[in-house]
């Protein structure tokens, strides 16, 4: 056991929630941050004796002066290209800087740190790998020694680029591509960088030092493509490049038949168009590994998928930012009114029986009723630049604080008592999903279907009400489609129902 904790930023993204339980095993002693100490506290490992949670903003140079004092190692993995879409380049720059000064000031022993593959020179690098390389450039500015290591496309169950892939090689048996399809890649299995990344901590030689990291083939996407549908059994898709098709418009297209949004599906294609093969291999004598190929990656993450044991997923990434008024009801600094719809049924079930069918909504389950209405929702905002529902849910009958659900994000999970999910999904207003489980006597529970919005503007007005025909309709037979599943009779009719929210609410600390 070794005596100083190291610290992994960006505990609940998808490598360094991986991360974390891989240094656990090997002795270490881990202090995990994250923006969320609630979504921190729902990870598998949060309750290990050697595990440490510490809640820190890596644009906040105060949070970020606590979290590191008193450790040895630094693992930065924290990326904004979800929190900030847009403004992730200036984020990515604030985050660095204030890294390796609170570094500097703690007297840290190392930063280690992950960058990406491509030639900062070439000519048409992209904004996302631009980003990554100076990052890279800025925590090596300060005294703390930086560790780089610099991979390609990450290939595992639950990253952006395999679901990527996967969706694409899936639904579509015919592919008209940019020319990048034919770009020279080094992908790399997401168990190796993990080896590579946990191996740093082992190996003094890597001290300072800047490795090109990859898997042991070069390929094209093309070449993924093929693989990937031999692997999935399905037929051999037929793939033709054309010149008149940007990275950005094929980011649009990636966009509208993947999970991955626009927002990160613009930075991940843009970057295709770079070779990303290692220029190096020294590595590979310092850190020696078994290195998986692209079709054994392949092969494992379907296996991973079809068994329901992904660990991480790309979704996992992001702040939790619940608003407000979500605890504290209709509060005069939110900006005006919120808007409810709630229904509630009285069922001969106990709140166990109940939260089963609760806790399963959403992904392949749907939603009970209504499901045409659910999906005709979900393809109306990904038109718009929203998540949509394919990003379905991490597993099928467990839920965690600030999982992805389709479009919503859980903000807290009671088990057999409460499940409230946030709107991701474009719209004109802040909208909260609130479903409740109250035991009212021997054998019988209470389940309440509780819609608040919080409107911006006239538009948003408008929104909700054109829209409350719906959810009436909507809330009243999922009531009764849920006792159905249940299988336990209803002991009233759904009813309608409001709360009284409190008109004034001070601000949480």
């Amino acid at each position: 056991m070794h005596s100083k904790p190291v610290l992994v930023t960006g505990a609940t993204g998808y490598v360094g929630g991986r991360l974390v339980p891989r240094l656990l095993d090997a002795g270490w002693r881990v202090r995990a941050l994250g923006r969320s100490l609630e979504k921190l506290a729902c990870r598998p490992w949060a309750h290990h004796a050697n595990v440490e949670l510490v809640q820190a903003d890596m644009l906040d140079p105060g949070s970020l002066k606590r979290a590191v004092e008193g450790c040895d190692s630094i693992f930065y993995l924290v990326h904004s290209m979800i929190a900030k879409q847009k403004r992730y380049v200036d984020a990515d720059r604030h985050s660095a800087r204030n890294m390796a000064a609170a570094a500097a000031r703690a007297g840290v022993g190392r930063i280690i740190y992950l960058s990406g593959l491509g030639k900062s020179s070439h000519a048409f690098i992209s904004k996302h790998l631009r980003s990554r390389h100076e990052v890279g450039k800025i925590l090596q500015a300060g005294p703390v020694p930086v560790t780089v290591l610099q991979a390609a496309m990450i290939l595992g169950s639950g990253s952006a680029s395999f679901e990527i892939l996967r969706y694409l090689v899936e639904r579509l048996p015919i592919m008209i591509t940019p020319r990048w399809v034919h770009t020279p890649s080094q992908p790399i299995a997401i168990g190796n960088v993990l080896g590579y990344l946990s191996g740093c901590l082992e190996h003094d030689k890597t001290v300072g030092r800047t490795y090109d990291i990859g898997g042991p083939e070069i390929l094209s996407y093309k070449d993924l493509i093929d693989i990937f549908a031999a692997e999935a059994q399905l037929p051999k898709r037929l793939v033709f490049p054309v010149p008149v098709l940007t990275p950005h418009l094929s980011s649009l297209w990636i966009h509208l038949i993947t999970p991955v949004p626009s927002a990160i599906a613009v930075p991940l294609t843009e970057g295709l168009g770079v070779p990303t093969t290692c220029r190096e291999d020294r590595i590979r004598s310092v850190i020696p590994q078994q290195l998986a190929s692209c079709r054994e990656t392949i092969r494992l993450a379907l296996d991973r998928i079809r068994q329901e044991q992904v660990e991480t997923c790309w979704t996992d990434a992001g702040a939790l930012h619940p608003p407000e008024w979500a605890h504290c009801g209709d509060a005069d600094y939110a900006g005006g009114t919120v808007l409810e719809c709630g229904y509630r049924v009285r069922i001969g079930a106990t709140a166990e029986e109940v939260w089963q069918p609760v806790v399963k909504i959403g992904g392949k389950t749907g939603y009970y009723f209504g499901n045409s209405l659910w999906w005709l929702r979900g393809i109306l905002d990904r038109m718009v630049g929203g998540v949509g529902l394919r990003r379905g849910r991490r597993h099928p009958s467990q839920l965690l604080v600030g999982d992805a659900l389709d479009f919503w994000r859980v903000l807290e999970v009671d088990a057999s008592r409460r499940l409230l999910l946030l709107a991701e999904m474009k719209t004109p207003g802040e909208a909260l999903l609130d479903i409740k489980i109250e035991p009212v006597g021997d054998n019988a529970t209470e389940l309440q279907l509780h819609s608040r919005f919080l409107p911006k503007g006239l538009g948003g007005i408008l929104y909700w009400y054109t829209l409350y025909p719906f959810h009436q309709w909507v809330f009243k037979d999922m009531l009764k489609a849920i006792a159905k599943t249940i299988g336990k009779p209803m002991l009233s009719e759904p009813k309608r129902f409001t709360t009284k929210l409190p008109a004034v609410c001070k601000l949480r600390d």
